[in-house]
């Protein structure tokens, strides 16, 4: 057996709930992505939630589904504009279906590529949050120069609100990610701002640097201070905090980026003859830098502070992203992540109860 990103052993049997019907690309993307799944791992089987007359037809097309995939009929489906607010009161969605078979313990973790906003609202309305967590953040695994080869930066979206104390919840959180799924002792938090220097920023953001300066040794995690954007896919912190809403778009940007630069790369290889040959002889090089930068391969946000593991995949994630978030929801569940996090929030906020 060896172990994933993220510490998990490979031989961990999980039963992963899946919400079939959220995605953009509709079902057969997400069956799809299954199939990969299975095709790597045969330590993880499906509860798949949704049209119970579409799913069938589409699992039988994948031989190697047969026995890996219970179906249980959900005909509710969350759109992308729907409201959470109406979206957590309904109890006949996919979504729904899928956050319950969480709860009740019959699934490790849940994976949706849904309406963020209400897929949120509904895990915490049914999986309920951690005891000490004030506001559940999306954590995500960004490409970087650092030796695990990944930071974690959050929040990416769960909420565009965030005060002082959030922010250093946040922190409490990401460090327990990166210490528990990166395998890194110490990790380094950084606070993501407009400038590093100690004058810049709003007053949440000020207030922020101290509670979490103060409280490093409480989270046995190392302060590195204020970080700027471009200091997220580099090697000076290994956990990047801000809110949900400037997360959000240095996620989508970043995304875009690297599309964007693998779009320009095979423009110019295309250009011309010579252009060709040269892409012919550096086709291991370019496939293995295509890799690197594809955001599909990556696809996968954490709902951290929840009693539960939910992984939000991409509106738009195809069959390669769902297999990622797929990966991504196997090894948090396989290395028992959701409960390391909540000892290790509790045993937080009750050493920062002593201080006070």
């Amino acid at each position: 057996m060896v172990k994933g990103r993220l510490g998990a052993l490979s031989g961990t049997k999980v039963t992963l709930s899946i919400d079939a019907m959220g995605g953009d690309r509709g079902p057969a993307a997400v069956v799809a992505g299954i199939s990969r799944s299975v095709s790597k791992n045969d330590k993880v089987d499906f509860i798949l939630h949704g049209d119970a007359e579409e799913l069938i037809k589409l699992v039988r097309k994948k031989k190697n589904l047969v026995d890996r995939v219970e179906i249980r009929d959900a005909q509710g489906i969350v759109s992308m504009d729907e409201k959470p607010s109406q979206a957590m009161r309904r109890t006949d969605t996919s979504m729904r279906s899928a956050i319950d078979a969480v709860k009740n313990g019959e699934a490790q973790a849940c994976v949706s590529c849904g309406n963020t906003g209400a897929l949120m609202a509904t895990s915490m309305i049914r999986l309920r949050k951690i005891e000490g967590v004030n506001r559940p953040a999306i954590a995500c695994l960004w490409p970087s120069r650092n030796p695990q080869g990944f930071n974690v930066m959050l929040d990416v979206g769960a909420d565009i609100r965030a005060d002082a104390r959030d922010l250093l919840q946040y922190a409490m959180m990401g460090a327990s990610y990166a210490r528990n799924g990166l395998g890194l002792e110490r990790p380094r938090i950084g606070l993501l701002n407009v400038g590093t220097e100690e004058h810049k920023g709003r007053a949440e953001i000020k207030e922020a640097q101290e509670l979490i300066a103060a409280s490093a040794h409480i989270g046995e995690f190392d302060y590195e201070g204020f970080v700027e954007g471009s200091d997220i896919p580099g090697d000076r912190v290994d956990v990047i905090v801000t809110d949900g809403f400037t997360g959000n778009i240095a996620l989508k940007t970043g995304e875009g980026t690297a599309k964007l630069v693998g779009d320009f790369l095979k423009e110019a290889f295309k250009a011309t003859p010579l252009s060709r040959i040269a892409a012919l002889l550096a086709l291991t090089s370019l496939r293995r830098l295509q890799k690197r930068i594809d955001p599909r391969r990556v696809n996968g946000g954490v709902f951290l502070g929840l009693r539960g593991t939910v992984v939000k995949s991409h509106g738009s994630a195809d069959a390669t992203g769902v297999s990622a978030a797929i990966k991504l929801a196997y090894e948090l569940a396989a290395s028992g992540f959701s409960d390391r996090l909540a000892a290790r929030v509790a045993s937080a906020a009750a050493a920062a109860q002593t201080e006070q």
